[in-house]
């Protein structure tokens, strides 16, 4: 009955007490905002440029597809690994070793030119982006009260949202002012500050009493089951996701703009209003309808980008996409975790995981259709998985969780 009863407590929130922002954002909720922010700094400034990068050293478009999408394969299997360890290791200790890793991975592009040592390289940093990414995510999630779980997160992932408005522009601009060399070096010392934040962290335990306690959660050594479910969403989110950001930066400079990032800064910056103004929305208005409005407003962008190629059209839909986003990836994950009935480290693992598919597939995929039907093509495709995406929560992942709800009520 255990399950039941966390499960009810989930969709009843305004049954927990009320709980201030300001003992939300405490000492280790800045740090380790701080320490996403600096290690995404890095991450972001490569989406724009990495692929330019790899075009001038001569790799083609396949080529450029898999280096693009192997970070979200390594990332996919090093997710579940990372979760796994999070039942031994601190988080604390899982985001140093991922920031020291990806501090690694960016003077080893300095080095290395060839297709399969950067293949290595980037699933490195795959690894290192799984570790810390999880790990910083389910801390965060560890010491926040359920009441305010969707808020917590809508917060939090404000770090990488805000990097994602200045790094790539910032990313572009020292490849054009400099060279590559010093984009590598500087996301290295990016890297180095993320660690050094970590370590910062008390990494004191929280220990979880209430229902959550003894919530089976459905859990072997490294998956829970009961999310895979609902994280198909965030499966075919991330899959539209890789294959704009590994062929978006191409395509704009075949229109003739030379700094993509204008694109995924516009995008930020509706994350980032939808975030800073919406976040207590996910928590007081049903997570079904929030997320019904993602697939819709995707499908919209991914149809205007199609017959787009003008830079303030690409700004149009940057903030299109961006709008749907904003309150799609927490209420997806605070919508996973009350559906599987577990936010652990392999609840949180599993379900990024999952996502973390979509982004390796997207632009592999992408990178077989593109030289036979062409980008247009492509991005019509891409608004067809936004209609296949509503379509699956719509049909399959609400009747599967109104059948759950009826069966915990029989079983009251």
């Amino acid at each position: 009955m255990a399950g039941v009863e966390y499960y009810s407590t989930m969709q009843n929130e305004e049954n927990v007490p009320d709980h201030t922002i300001k003992s939300t954002v405490t000492r280790n909720f800045v740090f380790t905002f701080f320490g996403l922010f600096a290690f995404t700094l890095g991450y972001h400034a490569l989406f724009p440029t990495l692929p330019i990068y790899l075009a001038n050293l001569g790799s083609n478009m396949r080529e450029i597809g898999v280096l693009v999408g192997i970070l979200g394969v390594s990332a996919l299997f090093s997710r579940l690994i990372a979760g796994g360890a999070l039942r031994k290791y601190s988080e604390k200790s899982v985001m140093m070793f991922g920031a020291l890793l990806f501090a690694l991975t960016f003077l080893a592009f300095i080095v290395f030119r060839s297709f399969w040592p950067l293949f290595a390289v980037r699933f490195l940093q795959g690894v290192a982006f799984a570790c810390i990414d999880t790990a910083a995510l389910a801390f965060v999630i560890r010491v926040t009260p359920l009441a305010h779980r969707g808020q917590a997160i809508s917060y939090f992932v404000l770090a990488p949202t805000f990097t994602m408005a200045i790094a790539p522009l910032g990313g572009m601009f020292l490849i054009n002012e400099y060279n590559f060399p010093t984009l590598f070096l500087t996301c290295a010392g990016l890297s180095l500050c993320s660690f050094f934040l970590s370590w910062k962290l008390n990494g004191q335990e929280t220990i979880t009493t209430g229902p959550a306690a003894n919530t089976p959660t459905h859990n072997t050594l490294l998956l829970n089951w009961r999310i895979i479910i609902p994280s198909g969403m965030s499966f075919l989110y991330s899959f539209i996701s890789g294959a704009i950001t590994a062929f978006f930066p191409l395509y704009a400079i075949e229109c003739g703009v030379s700094n993509p990032g204008y694109f995924f800064s516009a995008n930020a910056a509706m994350l980032i209003v939808g975030r800073v103004l919406g976040g207590k929305i996910v928590d007081t208005y049903n997570k079904e309808k929030i997320i019904l409005a993602f697939p819709f407003t995707a499908m919209v962008a991914m149809v205007i980008l199609s017959f787009s190629r003008t830079l303030p059209l690409f700004i149009v839909v940057g903030m299109i996409w961006g709008a749907g986003s904003a309150f799609f990836f927490p209420t997806a994950m605070a919508y996973a975790l009350e559906y599987a009935g577990s936010s652990g480290g392999t609840a949180v693992g599993t379900f990024r995981a999952v996502s973390d598919l979509g982004l390796a597939l997207g632009p592999v995929i992408m990178g077989i259709i593109i030289p036979l039907t062409g980008y247009r093509i492509m991005f019509l495709c891409l608004a067809l998985i936004s209609l296949i995406n509503l379509c699956y929560f719509q049909f399959y992942v609400r009747k599967r969780g109104n059948e759950y709800r009826a069966s915990t009520i029989q079983q009251k």
